[in-house]
């Protein structure tokens, strides 16, 4: 195993994922990539329109994102972890499955946060649209306090 791609949303089980990833890492040698996928810009801020207090707020915002994954990526360092971080925006599964390939991931490991039925007929879950969808070896992390 050469690269192992995690992908966080920088929710408390980010810390779980990055764990898992990290010291498989370690284990096998492999660079370890910590993936943030922001949210797209809404469509008026990329051509300047729109109020000055939106592109300043979706500004700070992305800075805070990176600060955490530059922070993430220093403590894995610090254990001897072979680690980049990436804040990369857009669509979810289509930009991971875009990182996947430009890093030529051997794994992915993702996060599941155990929502109920109802929560994916509305919105869908990543993971599951991931497992579908790849044929890359995926790892689940799933959340703490499942019972």
């Amino acid at each position: 195993m050469k690269s192992i791609l995690a992908l966080v949303d920088l929710s408390p089980i980010s810390t779980r994922i990055v764990d898992e990833a990290a010291s498989l890492a370690r284990g096998t040698g492999a660079h370890l990539w910590i993936l943030h996928i922001a949210a797209p810009d809404p469509d008026f801020v990329g051509f300047g329109e729109g109020p000055q207090y939106i592109r300043d707020s979706r500004a700070k915002q992305l800075r805070q994102e990176h600060q955490l994954l530059q922070d993430m990526r220093d403590a894995e360092r610090a254990k001897g972890t072979n680690v980049e971080a990436l804040l990369v925006q857009g669509m979810t599964v289509e930009t991971l499955f875009d990182e996947a390939r430009r890093l030529a991931a051997d794994l992915l490991v993702l996060g599941s946060h155990g929502r109920g039925g109802l929560y994916k007929a509305l919105t869908g879950s990543v993971s599951e649209q991931v497992i579908k969808r790849t044929r890359i070896p995926v790892m689940l992390i799933p959340p703490e306090d499942r019972s």
